[in-house]
Order: C-alpha cells, then sequence, then structure tokens
C-alpha cells in the first residue's frame, strides 16, 4: 500500500492567536509522531501546491472568493467571523489546504498512490458556499470532490467527515448533488447547530448524544452508514477527518479513543477496495488535545497502511 502524506510548512503561519484552539502546534504535533513512530520514512512525502481562484470556484461563490483574497491582511489579523480570522500567511494556507487535496486527488486518479492524507490546515468543514465559520475559510473537501468529479470525470465519490461538529459547509456546497454521498458524524445538539433536519437524499447525518463512546458509535456506523456507502459504491473515497471526538478533546463531548478512528478508517478502506480501487483522500478538520490528535493520526494513517 502507497499512502501519500502532504503538507506544507507554510500551513504553519497561519495563527488566530495564541488563545486559539486551532493553531500552527497541531501540524508541529503531528509530525513529531510521525518521526517518533518512524511513519515518516514510510509514507512518501509531498509539499503542497495552491488552490488556485478556479479550483475554489468549484465549490465557492466568485463574490465569497474574491471577498476572502481582498481581506487578506499585510499585517495583523481580520475576523471573517467570531472565531475565523486571517493573518498575513493565512489566505496562502487556506489556497495549500485546498490545493493538497487536488494534489492528493490527481495521484491517486493516476496511479502514483493508493491513498493520501493532507496534514494541513487551516480546516474546511465548516466553510460554506459563500461563508467562512468555525475556523475554516475554504472547503478544500468539497473543493477536492469536484475536482474528481469534474477534471477525472467521475460519476460518485463520497465524503465521510467523522469530525464531532457537524460538517454544514460540506453538506450546504453538496447537498443535492446526487453524485455526492455526503455522511458526516457529529454531537447533537452541538456546534454549528446543524444536520439533525436535512431531508436532501445524499445526505446521510448521523447526530449522536454528548457522551458516546465507542461501541455506540461503530454500532451507529455498521448500521447507517455501511450499507449507504456499499449501495453507492463510490468510485473515490474523501474523508473529512477530524479527531476532536477523542475524550480528551477539549471542545467537546465524545469518548472515542484512538482505537476508534482506526476502526473507521478501516471500514472506509475495505469499501474503497470494494468500489473505489483503494482510492481514499483524506485531510485533517479538528482535534485540539495535541497528544490525542497525534496518535489518532498516527492510527488513522496504520490502518490506511493496513496495520492493526
Amino acid at each position: 500500500m502507497s499512502i501519500g502524506y502532504i503538507t506544507h510548512q507554510h500551513c504553519q503561519l497561519h495563527e488566530m492567536g495564541s488563545y486559539h484552539p486551532e493553531q500552527p502546534a497541531r501540524l508541529s504535533a503531528i509530525n513529531d509522531r510521525l518521526i517518533a513512530t518512524g511513519l515518516d520514512m514510510v509514507l512518501r512525502q509531498y509539499d503542497a501546491l495552491p488552490a488556485d481562484k478556479a479550483q475554489l470556484l468549484a465549490a465557492h461563490d466568485a463574490a465569497y472568493v474574491d471577498m476572502v483574497f481582498r481581506k487578506s491582511p499585510e499585517h495583523g489579523r481580520v475576523a471573517l467571523d467570531e472565531d475565523t480570522s486571517m493573518n498575513p500567511f493565512s489566505l496562502q494556507a487556506a489556497r495549500l489546504a485546498a490545493g493538497a487535496v487536488i494534489q492528493g486527488v490527481d495521484m491517486v486518479m493516476a496511479g502514483e498512490l493508493d491513498q493520501v492524507f493532507c496534514g494541513v490546515r487551516p480546516p474546511g468543514h465548516h466553510a460554506e458556499r459563500d461563508k467562512a465559520m468555525g475556523f475554516c475559510l475554504f472547503n478544500s473537501i468539497a473543493v477536492g470532490a469536484y475536482h474528481a468529479l469534474n477534471h477525472h470525470g467521475l460519476d460518485r465519490v463520497a465524503i465521510v467527515d467523522f469530525d464531532v461538529h457537524h460538517g454544514n459547509g460540506t453538506e450546504d456546497i453538496v447537498k443535492g448533488d446526487e453524485r455526492i454521498l455526503f455522511c458526516s458524524s457529529f454531537q447533537h445538539p452541538y456546534y454549528p447547530h446543524s444536520g439533525h433536519d436535512c431531508e436532501a437524499s445524499n445526505v446521510a447525518n448521523l447526530p449522536l448524544p454528548a457522551g458516546c463512546g465507542g461501541d455506540d458509535y461503530r454500532a451507529a456506523v455498521t448500521e447507517q452508514w455501511l450499507p449507504r456507502l456499499a449501495e453507492f459504491a463510490p468510485q473515490l473515497i474523501f474523508i473529512s477527518a477530524g479527531f476532536d471526538g477523542h475524550q480528551a478533546d477539549p471542545l467537546a463531548d465524545f469518548n472515542l479513543v484512538d482505537e476508534d478512528f482506526a476502526w473507521i478508517t478501516r471500514r472506509l478502506c475495505e469499501q474503497a477496495e470494494q468500489s473505489a480501487q483503494g482510492r481514499i483522500v483524506s485531510s485533517l478538520e479538528g482535534g485540539y488535545d495535541l497528544h490525542a490528535l497525534a496518535r489518532c493520526v498516527e492510527a488513522h494513517l496504520k490502518a490506511m497502511l493496513g496495520e492493526s
């Protein structure tokens, strides 16, 4: 199994304040863990390339993209919403995050890699078609999904979002597009207070209560997601890989552990082998306890590699 790791040092320059949980140290913790476990010697590593405006427009309104480019500051910070801001490096970091997913799609479609993990920030799944929110500027996974459909001519792709917060931005962008099956599990009720009432036929939301542990999570995924994925038979699987459902995470109230993230990764790899020639592109979303985040990324990658 050939696994790519796409990242860029510029993603660590995006910074929204020392108080902010979505901090550059998240990528440092992941990189340190890859070195400590020897995974850095196993993964094929690449620098991300930035998405251009035309690629971003596959998922976002032109006026919104223009606004983000226009507001990029030369110094200091500018707020896009109450918890999302830009410093002088944020625009390039967000373009690199989206570009990494596009790059991953191109590489798995060319057969250069079997699967890809994008260790990038800022995250993307809260960014709606015309709005930044929840630490997110551009919806990297949605941009990548439309690149797979429009550039590579695929008929069916799935986006699986196991971040503890509902992927409202991804849902806003893809709902009603029957070429995309969107599956999002999340704590409910909780930020961003959405997803429990979506009736789009291509959306399979999985709202779960605070305190949800591994047994209940696995049962819900097995009952509600795996049959939908098997029936849909995606030709490429995207993962919005948020690890903030971990019991150590300070921003939510799930009780998942490292092995739960390995378990769902293995299930998605099994589906990818059945319908997608093994192809998966995964991109980092949430996860704010640094030690738990690093371990969960390790578990995620080892599951892709077929390690138990």
